[in-house]
Formats: structure tokens, C-alpha cells, sequence
């Protein structure tokens, strides 16, 4: 074995120890000459988009804060995707800009760090750092391994089932990303894909599972907490009740197919798996896995006590919908985190001290720096006289159904490119679709549940949602390789939902006939 080749068995090795389980803060190395330029380029032209937003004459009914809004968000969204500093170094900017051009604040920008979300990422690292020093994720890699790993492409396959069966249980897609995340890199590892060496198997594994833990919790009604507000919107604005069953028809065979779908074309066309990259890179293969499972033994006494941690944190996390009538107060994912960490910690008895929890400070700063933009776009209106300026501008009476429709589904299916939290997408946009619905003549439920079933699919950026900052931290991918996979994936869902409106939606008299004209 040559040096070279003995240091990758050894790093290999190391990871597989779980050693290394740290998200790195470097930025990901250019892989290729395109890229490259992109860096030199996007300074630049973060900072000419800046200046011609700003300074453009404002719009009818956009206020100068908004119209500031705009301007500060385009300008990190540029740096985010070309990549010319640390993407945690761009929030940063973008927090400075929203307070020197009077978005946002001092108080409203630096809020943000004390927000749900941001404390549910905290939280959940503490307890993802309990499952790699227990052993837990270790065993569970493995075993994974053991039983799928024979070929890259069945290895992709278990962690799509493994998405499907964690969504309808734990609605929060950052408690399913961190509690899988210590998993996806020691596979990873195994088939030879490192932060330092990533290959194309990394980057589906990791992609895969970015819009498996987003588009899968749209099977269900109870698959995120914005699911139910636009139910309650359909109710309390469309007439119609939406029932759980009514939901999971019509989401889940959308969602399904959309990702069996990607889990063929990640591989055999965007990002091609080699040959050498199907089977598993570690001296001795597959025995080498099955050799180290079974030297594992049985389940330790801290491998038990972290599984009896980690199962009470999925208890509260399954059971939300019942903790009022048990407990008579509403334990929320963060705070089922914030007991198990408050275990995981405890002196004596708990699992960790708190330098050995991983906890990626330079994610926060990321994440926190998003939702600050995003909620600049909220606040200041910007991000709703978009929409409305949109389809203000279109002239639906004229359209048959179906093409109204696809334009309704299109919008609520890319929005999510420019609005990061699915809350504000929500109270913003399903408003606006069943009024436009009843402006039309149409029944609401007929454009309102298909809008709503994409309100999940946010997997077109790294800043889109929790999980796509926790895994683009991994550096298995580029902004560029997010961007095409969640632009692939979503065109998919806006194909598939249009041709369910034409045929299974009309069936189930969700839909009218699709060239129906507007009464």
C-alpha cells in the first residue's frame, strides 16, 4: 500500500471510529475552474446588486425599508451561492447591513440568536454528540451498513426508507437531520468520501437526505407545524376542512415518487457514482464492517443510558399533539431537547461534560444570519408585495384552470429560494392563493391543498432550511450542487402536481377539469 493510500485508510479509520465527528467551519474547496471564477465574480457582483436595488426608483407600495430589505438580502444570497468569503462571515454582513440601511433593529437582528429554531440546533447537537460518544451511532452506522451496504445504490436507498419512517413520527426536520446527520458521514466515509476527499456517493448521500427530510414531511398534515397552519387557513379562510387522510392522499404519493425519482437520477445523471465509488473503500470491505459490528457486542450500560435519553427526547417529540392533556402545558421540540440535554449533561449521572459536545458555533451564526434577512423580508413587507406584485401582474381570468394552476403551484414551490422560514411563507402566501382562488371562481381547497403540499420542499439553497445548513456544514457539496439538486427536485414536484390536477386530483374531485375556463 503506498503512503498516500495507508493515510486515507487511516483517516477512513479514524472516521469510522467516530474520532472526527465535528461539522468544519472551513470553506469548501473550489472543485472546479467554473467555480473558481464564481468566487472572484461574486464579491463584486453581491455589492453592484446591492447598489441598483437601493437606489432604484421604489415600486408602487414598497416602502424605502422594504425596497433596503430587498437590496441587503440579494446581496448575501450572491455571496451565499458564490462563496467568496465563509458563508457565516455573510451573515454576519447581512445582520451589519440590515441595521446601517434601517431594515431591522439592533434588538429585532440580534434577537434572532435566541430564537426557537436556533436553540433546537444548539440542543439537538448536544444530544448528537451523546450518540457518538455512547457508541450509539456507531452501532447504528454499521448495522446499516451491514445490511444495505453491499452496493452504493442500496445504501442510498436504506437512509430514503429511514427518512420515510422518521417523518410522519418527528415533525421537526432539524431533530430528524442531527439525530441521522452522525450516520450519513461514517457511510459516507465507508464508501470513501471525506470533508477533505469528497466524491459523488457524499454528495447524493448528503443531498439525498437534505430533500428526503424536506419533501417527506409532506406526506403528512402533521409533518411540520406549517402544514397545520395552512390547513387552519384553508379552514378559516377556504370553508373546507382538511382531514388527515384528506392530506396524506393526495402529499404522500407526490412526495414518494418525487424522491425515488431523485434517488435514481442523483446518481445515474447529476452526480454520477464511479465504478470504484460502489462499493465500500475501507481495506477489507464489507467483512471489515460486518468484523467491527460484531466485535461491538452487546448494547453497554452507556449505550443503554443514552438510548433510554434519546428515546424519552422522541417520545415528547411523537407525542406533542397529546402533552396538553397530559401535562397540561405544551412541551415543543426545543424544549424536549433542552430535557435531554439537561440530562445528557447532568453532573455524575449524565453522558457528557460540555467541552465534548460538538456544537458548530459558525452554523449558528450562519443560520442566525438567514433568518435575520428573512424576517427583514417579513417585516418590512417586501417579501409580500412580491408575491402580490406577481400575481397582480397576471392576468389568471384570462387562463383556463390548469394553467392558473401550474403558475400558483410554480410560485409556491420556488418561493422558498428567497423566504426562509415556512411560517412567513405560509401566513403570506396561502392567504393570498384562496383569495385569488375565489376572485377566479374556483373552489380554494383546488389551488390552496396543492400550494400547501410544497410549502416543505425547501431544498433549493443551504440557507433554505435547518437541515440544508446543518448538511451543507459537512462539506460534502457546493452551493452549486444544492442549487441544481433542489431545482431538479422541485421542478419534479411542480411536474408531478400538475399532471395529479389533470388526472388522480381530478378523480378524487380536488381539481376541475384542467382547461376549464374561470366562470
Amino acid at each position: 500500500m503506498t503512503p498516500e493510500a495507508a493515510q486515507k485508510a487511516h483517516a477512513l479509520q479514524d472516521l469510522l471510529d467516530m474520532e472526527k465527528m465535528t461539522l468544519s467551519s472551513k470553506t469548501r474547496a473550489a472543485q472546479s475552474p467554473a467555480e473558481r471564477w464564481m468566487r472572484y465574480l461574486g464579491f463584486p457582483g453581491g455589492i453592484a446588486l446591492f447598489l441598483i436595488l437601493y437606489y432604484l426608483p421604489a415600486g408602487p407600495g414598497l416602502s424605502a425599508s422594504a425596497q433596503a430589505g430587498a437590496a441587503c438580502f440579494a446581496l448575501a444570497l450572491v455571496w451565499w451561492v458564490t462563496e467568496p468569503f465563509p458563508t457565516y462571515v455573510t451573515s454576519l454582513v447581512l445582520m451589519f447591513l440590515l441595521l446601517v440601511t434601517r431594515t431591522a433593529g439592533a434588538k429585532a437582528i440580534m434577537d434572532v440568536l435566541g430564537m426557537e429554531v436556533i436553540w433546537l440546533n444548539l440542543l439537538a447537537f448536544i444530544l448528537s454528540s451523546m450518540l457518538v460518544k455512547t457508541r450509539l451511532a456507531k452501532r447504528m452506522a454499521l448495522w446499516l451498513v451491514t445490511k444495505f451496504g453491499h452496493k452504493a445504490t442500496w445504501a442510498l436507498f436504506a437512509f430514503l426508507v429511514l427518512q420515510l419512517a422518521l417523518a410522519p413520527l418527528i415533525p421537526a426536520t432539524a431533530a430528524r437531520c442531527v439525530m441521522t446527520l452522525p450516520l450519513m458521514i461514517v457511510v459516507a466515509a465507508i464508501y470513501g468520501s471525506t470533508e477533505e476527499t469528497p466524491n459523488a456517493f457524499g454528495q447524493n448521500l448528503m443531498l439525498l437526505n437534505l430533500a428526503a427530510i424536506s419533501v417527506l414531511s409532506s406526506v403528512t398534515m402533521t409533518g411540520s407545524s406549517a402544514n397545520l397552519i395552512a390547513v387552519g387557513l384553508i379552514e378559516s379562510m377556504g370553508g373546507h376542512r382538511v382531514y388527515y387522510m384528506d392530506w396524506m392522499r393526495v402529499g404522500a404519493p407526490i412526495a414518494i415518487v418525487t424522491m425515488v425519482l431523485m434517488w435514481i437520477l442523483g446518481q445515474k445523471l447529476l452526480f454520477r457514482i464511479k465504478p470504484e465509488d460502489q462499493v465500500p473503500h475501507l481495506e477489507g470491505g464489507l467483512d471489515l464492517v460486518k468484523q467491527k459490528y460484531a466485535a461491538m457486542g452487546p448494547l453497554s450500560p452507556l449505550e443503554k443510558k443514552g438510548l433510554a435519553i434519546f428515546g424519552l427526547v422522541l417520545f415528547l417529540w411523537m407525542t406533542d399533539v397529546f402533552h396538553l392533556r397530559w401535562f397540561g402545558v405544551e412541551i415543543s421540540a426545543p424544549f424536549a431537547a433542552l430535557l435531554g440535554a439537561v440530562i445528557v449533561l447532568f453532573p455524575r449521572w449524565g453522558i457528557l461534560q460540555w467541552a465534548e459536545a460538538e456544537i458548530p458555533w459558525h452554523l449558528l451564526i450562519f443560520s442566525a444570519g438567514a433568518y435575520a434577512g428573512g424576517l427583514a423580508l417579513d417585516s418590512t413587507g417586501a417579501a409580500e408585495w412580491g408575491v402580490r406584485m406577481l400575481f397582480g401582474g397576471l392576468n389568471l381570468k384570462a387562463l383556463p384552470f390548469g394553467i392558473a394552476y401550474t403558475l400558483v403551484v410554480s410560485v409556491m414551490m420556488y418561493s422558498h429560494l428567497l423566504t426562509t422560514s415556512k411560517t412567513v411563507r405560509t401566513l403570506i402566501m396561502i392567504p393570498i392563493i384562496i383569495t385569488l382562488a375565489k376572485s377566479l371562481g374556483w373552489d380554494p381547497l383546488s389551488f390552496a391543498l396543492p400550494a400547501a403540499l410544497a410549502i416543505d420542499w425547501v431544498v433549493g439553497l443551504p440557507i433554505s432550511g435547518k437541515p440544508n445548513v446543518i448538511l451543507f456544514s459537512t462539506n460534502q457539496f457546493s452551493v452549486m450542487d444544492n442549487l441544481k439538486y433542489g431545482l431538479v427536485t422541485c421542478t419534479l414536484g411542480v411536474v408531478l402536481l400538475v399532471l395529479s390536477a389533470a388526472t388522480w386530483f381530478h378523480w378524487l374531485g380536488l381539481t376541475p377539469a384542467f382547461w376549464a375556463m374561470p366562470r
